[in-house]
């Protein structure tokens, strides 16, 4: 599998567990030293990936099951040997984000290790 399809892989299992509601989804997308940090609210938002897994598994019931649309677009990615960027924009909770994603290659794994996110505002 070439490393655009791996990451894009990687980024398929971030989208789903956010929209499966999956904390074993969760830690499978992103490494464990990882980052989420964005605003929200107005206020700086800063969350390991333990504490983002346990808010992504807090949302009952799920996305998916409530029957929301699925939303995830890549809107750009580029791979510098084992390190790669990807902006994507995607629907949860009612609202859009536009989430730049960096990601680390280690063991011949894709893994996100950092997450920044804005919120572009409601979802469509």
């Amino acid at each position: 599998m070439s490393d655009e399809q791996a990451i894009k892989d990687t980024i398929q299992t971030y989208f789903d567990c956010m929209y499966e509601s999956s904390a074993d989804k969760t830690h499978a997308a992103f490494h464990p030293n990882a980052k989420i940090t964005g605003v929200l609210g107005g206020a700086l938002q800063e969350m390991s990936v333990s504490d983002f897994a346990g808010f992504v598994a807090n949302q009952q019931p799920s996305p998916k099951d409530q029957g929301e649309a699925a939303r995830l677009d890549i809107v750009s990615l580029e791979i510098a040997g084992d390190t790669a960027v990807a902006r994507v924009r995607d629907d949860y909770l009612g609202m859009t984000f536009l989430d730049t994603l960096s990601f680390l290659k280690t063991d011949d794994r894709w893994q996100i290790y950092n997450k920044l996110f804005f919120v572009e505002g409601d979802a469509s």
